[in-house]
């Protein structure tokens, strides 16, 4: 099978360390096509940067159903875009935060999501509601750290993440930790080594459910909501974003 990691940022350095983190897991006979789009910010650490990102995700879904895709994984922890990538193709879309939590729960009774900057918590929290975690989900415990800091600086964030881990453990109860960004990827082995809790990276939870959907041969439900978009005129930067699929149009 062929499975597609979208990194939303434009940090390819990042980007690769997300591809090795696939490629760590994956099963032998799945093709693993990490990639960063053509546009949008270096970073993700705000609802700014998130919401411009998603253009190039959805382009690069787009994409991929000309490649042969089977699956896709949104490899930022604030799964921008996948309800909309889930419109405009019927292949499995798996965002990591959400098979993060998703996997956590069949572990652990309670978690802790341990993250970047202290921006990110509401943003985390609202995605936490939104998957009905909020009774799973503790505490969203922040770092000093942006995203691209941990790529910089690895054993300064690898110390970060020891020390909101054990706090996590200490403090929330939690019994198990999500690492709140797809470029800690790196770090969750030896953090379970040391804290004797289930570690949970994102990136790896999301390639393996892509894998069991695909052996399964589910696919995304065209009945209602994530029905392919209504064919309509876009204009300005977007005008490539009108196609729609020619099954659906009218």
């Amino acid at each position: 099978m062929k499975i597609k990691v979208i990194n939303p940022n434009t940090t390819l350095a990042m980007t690769k360390g997300i591809e090795d983190a696939a490629l760590s897991v994956k099963r032998s006979d799945t093709e693993i096509i990490a990639v960063s789009p053509k546009m949008g910010p270096a970073s993700i650490e705000s609802f700014y940067d998130e919401y411009l990102s998603i253009p190039g995700v959805l382009e690069e879904v787009k994409k991929g159903e000309e490649e042969g895709v089977d699956a896709y994984v949104i490899a930022c922890y604030g799964d921008p875009g996948l309800q909309a990538a889930r419109e405009v193709t019927t292949a499995p879309v798996v965002g990591i935060a959400e098979a993060s939590m998703y996997m956590a729960s069949i572990l652990a009774a309670r978690f802790s999501v341990v993250t970047v900057l202290p921006r990110i918590k509401t943003m985390i929290e609202e995605l936490v509601e939104s998957y009905g975690m909020e009774k799973r989900v503790v505490n969203v415990r922040t770092t000093p750290m942006g995203v691209l800091d941990f790529e910089a600086y690895p054993e300064k964030g690898m110390e970060m993440l020891r020390q909101e881990s054990r706090r996590a453990i200490e403090e929330d109860h939690a019994e198990a930790i999500l690492l709140g960004c797809a470029g800690m990827a790196e770090f969750a082995d030896d953090l379970e080594k040391e804290l004797g809790v289930p570690v949970i990276d994102g990136v790896v939870a999301g390639v393996k459910f892509a894998e069991a959907i695909v052996d399964l041969g589910k696919t995304t439900s065209k009945l209602k909501t994530y029905k392919y978009p209504e064919k309509k005129k876009f204009i300005g930067p977007l005008a490539g974003f009108g196609s729609v699929p020619a099954s659906t149009e009218v």
